[in-house]
């Protein structure tokens, strides 16, 4: 732009600095966010770049350059992680209407440079006019705050003024300090490989010598050897690659793999005290799963925590004699590009070795004979330098970053962090050199190595571009807030009230909030001490009615220890004397679950939650999960409630962990798997995503993996979890699929015996386990010949409510509750609780309950034919009881014992064989195979 006036717009201005990978994310994220708050917003992208997304790392022409990430984990927004995959699957059907596209693939940068280019028109088209976007094609060469934003100078003169900037400048240029005079000034030294056609004349070089001279082993390099190798390339060509250590980076597995996250909690702040704990984690991991990834993945998760505790001392010390060999286990390459490096050495067209260059003198005809450290000499046509970015911000010599530094008024708009890594930031926002955060500027990615280390890669990025966009927004654009007498006001005000962790105001002090907002945050991760920390809530301020009525509720629905009628009635009056709409709502549906949670409470909570879609509390209680029933047992409306909720949530890890539960009741596996991975980057603690990952695991017979995967996390990262039991259970069904039934036994022991385990948990956990055991195992003696009767059932039922066992209110509890009699064979109390459900007016238990009851009572007295018709009968409908299909598959093993005790064994090898096909187990493979007619058990009755 000429002129510095403001673009005609309806809304403030941001402009990004940098169109590459991180501005075009800012960019993106900045547009979908205005558009999700109807909010007016111009954007403006100010880089020299052709096309948007480009930059450095995705600018490269050749398709023979890799993401060194898989296509799974490359999506550019977080809620959707198969995005990318997805878009490939187009692309190559647009081509070929046959092809076939997988997660795994890594596919070549450029590519995702159009992805993310052609993500951004599409969200801008889809705000329908609410937001502006440009491309000014310019460098900026310097920025100033004005009273009302920002200013940027641009190098041909130009200015772009804006209310809030963003500084997404992505890896700075690359380093050559380690370079003698003799190198740097040859025109036979290519200092960046990067810079558009560096690599073009060593290409087309045939009058010199054929060899070149890569200085760095890193992904870089890998790149420059497939670009120097290649057909268009002399093939007499050697390519001779050193770097101090000489150590290439590491591979990729063949096949994904889950993070193993360590808990850090107890690692310490010094750098000796983490690597010892970083070497005890992987060896543990690699014991256990037999790699190291799994550990180093899950280890990028804690990464910016464990910098964030280091001193400035430590992480100049990590800076110097760590960094590198991180490096190279963290940034690895794809198995195709290491199994190309193989071939290449074995062709001996590359060489790998460690020295530094010590000299360098021309050659007659072209060149460069090259001495190193050692005194050897290398005569080759080009030396590139392949070293990685300048580590230095300050010597960079780049304007816009230079001005940043420069003092102005007694201080300078940014501050630089250790050793010039970086810009100090206070979550993104600069800070200035007094330490101040007030200039409307920020910044994301490379320029936060400092104070993150981890922060140039695409997973990083993205959810700071999501965070950024959130707080520019709130800045230049703020919604209305609520005041503490009910009125609206736009903009900020400095008595609004305080705010829960999905920004809605609550009434109370600052002090109750803070306990309140940590039990909130802790029932979000399915963590011990929610109620604890909403007692402490009530006790800081007992007018507080949202804390009164999750205690009430929580006692109510998930068990929780908690007055439940004491708690409604504080509740109740708190919100009278003062308590806007929605919490005044939120306390009346409380009181109307207590009293009919299955018809006026489930009406009234949706309800609610259509006026309020971001509390937290409500969608938990409405939500089907391990803590709570949920509104309903039809799972189409229950998978419409979570999916309803994306505009109100968009990337934010709870709701894509609930997101991630859903698509896998769908069956929909790959991506529910994707986005549990992808909630456990941003919170790795979330016990919804892991619940939903334990059940990918399940559903897709990964057991042993599922297994290890599971334990690890519950030693680790669930230390704190609540509903342990579920969690051991889900490890108890991977073992019993194993066949290994011993396992199961220390488990039981160990983690799911009563009285350690009570409760409704000791109902569908324990109780269903043991009766699972018997029709799985102990009672098949084909298949498992000498096998050992499972735990007695009694202490279960004897750590169970009698009113959950004999007045059950849902299907879901009536199933295991009939379940768990028949377990104990108590056929009275069983009858009894038939007729109980006969009686309902819930026509799920009247028709679907009473006649599992019926089939389990048939079961107890051994008539297997009876049992099988009546469980074939409902069998289709079984999935309106509620609950998982891994908890639902009780009653299939049920029937699949009926029916070989019933001598049909055919059907049961069909329905065996239909399961092995869908999901491999050693177990399913070790009934089939005793169901040869010479193998089949004679009926015997339980």
């Amino acid at each position: 732009m000429a002129s510095g006036r403001r673009p005609r717009g309806h809304g403030p201005t941001v402009a990004v600095v940098g169109a590459g990978a991180a501005g075009t994310l800012v960019a993106l994220h900045l547009t979908r966010t205005a558009a999700r708050r109807s909010t007016g917003l111009d954007i403006v992208l100010v880089d020299p770049v052709d096309r948007r997304g480009q930059g450095v790392a995705f600018g490269t022409p050749d398709e023979q350059h890799l993401l060194n990430v898989p296509a799974s984990g490359m999506t550019a927004l977080p809620e959707e992680p198969s995005h990318f995959a997805a878009w490939r699957q187009r692309e190559a059907e647009d081509v070929d209407p046959d092809a076939r596209t997988h997660p795994y693939d890594f596919a070549p940068r450029r590519q995702w440079a159009r992805y993310l280019d052609e993500t951004l028109d599409e969200a801008q088209r889809a705000s329908y006019g609410e937001v502006g976007l440009r491309h000014v094609r310019q460098q900026v060469v310097g920025v100033r705050r004005t009273t009302s934003g920002v200013s940027l100078r641009t190098g041909c003169g130009g200015e772009v003024v804006a209310d809030a900037a963003v500084f997404a400048s992505g890896l700075p240029a690359a380093g050559s300090a380690w370079a003698p005079e003799s190198l740097t000034a040859s025109p036979f030294f290519v200092a960046d490989p990067w810079a558009r056609g560096a690599l073009d004349v060593v290409r087309r070089d045939r009058s010199g010598p054929a060899d070149v001279l890569l200085v760095g082993t890193g992904l870089t390099m890998v790149d420059v050897v497939f670009s120097l190798t290649d057909g268009a390339n002399r093939d007499d060509r050697v390519v001779h690659a050193i770097s101090r250590g000489g150590r290439l980076p590491q591979v990729h597995a063949p096949q994904p793999q889950l993070a193993a996250i360590p808990d850090i909690s107890d690692w310490g702040t010094g750098l000796a005290d983490v690597r010892a704990a970083v070497d005890r984690h992987v060896a543990e991991v690699r014991s256990t799963t037999g790699d190291w990834r799994p550990a180093l993945d899950g280890l990028r998760f804690r990464v910016q925590e464990l910098w964030g505790r280091f001193s400035a001392e430590d992480r100049e010390a990590f800076l110097t004699e760590d960094a590198g060999r991180w490096n190279t286990y963290r940034h690895r390459m794809a198995p195709s590009s290491a199994v190309r490096l193989d071939g290449l050495r074995a062709e001996g067209r590359l060489a790998i070795g460690s020295g530094r260059v010590a000299d360098c003198e021309p050659l007659p005809t072209g060149g460069l004979r090259v001495t190193l450290d050692d005194g050897s000499t290398r005569e080759v046509g080009w030396v590139v330098n392949c070293t990685g970015p300048q580590s230095d911000l300050r010597l960079l010599g780049n304007p816009v970053l230079d001005d940043l530094l420069r003092e102005r008024g007694g201080a300078a708009l940014a501050s630089i962090d250790v050793a010039g890594l970086g810009l100090r930031t206070a979550d993104g926002r600069l800070l200035a050199s007094d330490g101040e955060t007030d200039a409307p500027l920020w910044t994301i990615g490379a320029l936060r190595r400092g104070e993150l280390w981890e922060t140039t890669a695409v997973p990083e990025i993205r959810l700071q571009a999501a965070s950024v966009a959130r707080a520019v927004l709130d800045e230049v654009a703020p919604l209305p807030r609520r005041l503490a007498d009910g009125r609206l006001v736009g903009g900020r005000h400095p008595v609004a009230r305080p705010r829960d962790p999905l920004g809605l105001p609550i009434s109370t002090t600052s002090e109750a909030a803070a306990a309140y907002n940590a039990g909130l945050e802790r029932l979000m991760r399915l963590q011990d001490g929610a109620e604890e920390q909403l007692r402490r809530a009530t006790e800081l301020d007992p007018g507080f009615a949202l804390a009164h009525a999750a205690l009430a509720m929580l006692g109510h629905e998930a068990g929780a220890d908690a007055d439940v009628r004491a708690s409604l009635d504080a509740a109740r009056k708190a919100a009278r004397q003062r308590g806007d709409d929605r919490e005044r709502s939120l306390v009346d549906v409380v009181g109307l679950r207590v009293k009919d949670v299955r018809r006026a409470g489930a009406d009234a909570l949706m309800h609610h939650i259509s006026l309020h879609p971001r509390d937290v509390l409500a969608v938990s209680a409405a939500v089907p999960t391990i803590a709570f029933s949920g509104v309903t047992d039809v799972q189409q409306e229950a998978w419409d409630l979570v999916e309803g909720l994306a505009p109100a949530y968009g990337d934010h890890w709870w709701y894509i962990s609930l997101l991630a539960f859903t698509r896998q009741d769908q069956g929909l596996f790959d991506e529910a798997g994707l986005l549990a991975e992808s909630a456990l980057s941003c919170e790795p603690s979330s016990g919804h995503a892991v619940h939903a990952q334990t059940h990918v695991l399940y559903e897709t017979g990964q057991h042993e993996v599922g297994r290890v995967w599971l334990d690890h996390w519950v030693a680790e990262s669930g230390r704190s979890a609540s509903h342990r039991a579920h969690f051991s259970w889900h490890a108890a069904l991977h073992e019993l699929a194993l066949g290994d039934t011993e396992a199961v036994r220390r488990r039981y022991y160990s983690q799911l015996a009563a009285p350690d385990v009570a409760g409704v948990r000791a109902l569908v956990d324990s109780a269903s386990l043991l009766w699972r055991w018997r029709m799985t195992t102990s009672e098949w003696p084909a298949a498992f010949p000498g096998e050992g009767a499972p735990p007695p059932v009694a202490p279960v039922l004897d750590a169970v409510d009698p009113t959950l066992l004999d007045r059950p209110q849902t299907p879901f509890v009536a199933l295991h509750a009939a379940i768990a009699l028949a377990a104990a064979g108590d056929l009275h109390r069983l009858r009894e609780l038939a007729a109980h459900c006969r009686r309902s007016k819930d026509g799920v238990l009247r028709g679907t309950v009473a006649t599992l009851c019926q089939a389990l009572e048939a079961s107890v007295e051994g008539r297997w034919t009876d049992a099988a018709t009546l469980i074939e009968d409902v069998l289709p409908v079984l999935a309106r009881v509620g609950g998982s299909a891994a908890q639902r598959e009780v009653v299939e093993e049920t029937l699949l014992f009926a029916l070989v005790n019933a001598g049909r064994h055919e059907q049961a090898a069909v329905l065996l064989d239909e399961r092995l096909h869908r999901r491999p187990s050693p177990l399913d493979l070790r009934r089939r195979g005793s169901l040869e007619p010479a193998a089949a058990p004679e009926p015997a009755p339980l």
